[in-house]
């Protein structure tokens, strides 16, 4: 799946759009990756002699990869639903994400009941493993309009 698929099926934009390329997915489970590199607006401020992707960013990276699995089991999720991220359990960072990595996250769902669910994700720089957690999630239904679907209504 490349960027432009992506795109339509993440509302995320610059400097928010966290995935590059999924390389492999089923109902069950997704691997996506994001090239971090030094020209990344976090870099700026974030421990600039020494660069260093924030937590936070990389929990969103994550998530992002996850929430293409959500699309995927959904049926790429009918128009006017999003996935939420409600939740991060046991979340570890266990290397350091510099400029020049590839982030590579894998997630497999572990629970779905009707809108909400959990997924098992884990996140990986060069096959070691450099964070990992349980996120929750939940569908909603978004707060703007499909255009598609204000067309149709006309």
């Amino acid at each position: 799946m490349d960027i432009m698929e992506i795109m339509k099926m993440l509302p995320h934009r610059y400097p928010f759009l966290m995935v590059d390329r999924i390389v492999e997915y089923s109902e069950n489970h997704v691997v996506g990756y994001k090239n971090v590199t030094i020209n990344e607006p976090f870099f700026q401020g974030h421990f600039p002699e020494e660069p260093v992707m924030p937590g936070v960013l990389i929990l969103e990276a994550m998530g992002q990869v996850a929430s293409i699995l959500v699309a995927v089991r959904l049926g790429e999720m009918q128009k006017g639903m999003i996935a939420f991220l409600t939740g991060v359990e046991r979340a570890h960072f266990r290397r350091p994400v510099r400029p020049g990595d590839r982030l590579v996250t894998r997630a497999e769902l572990t629970k779905v009941r009707s809108v909400v669910g959990k997924a098992k994700v884990t996140g990986y720089v060069d096959d070691v493993v450099v964070a990992d957690g349980e996120f929750s999630f939940m569908v909603a239904p978004t707060l703007n309009k499909v255009p598609e679907e204000e067309e149709k209504s006309e």
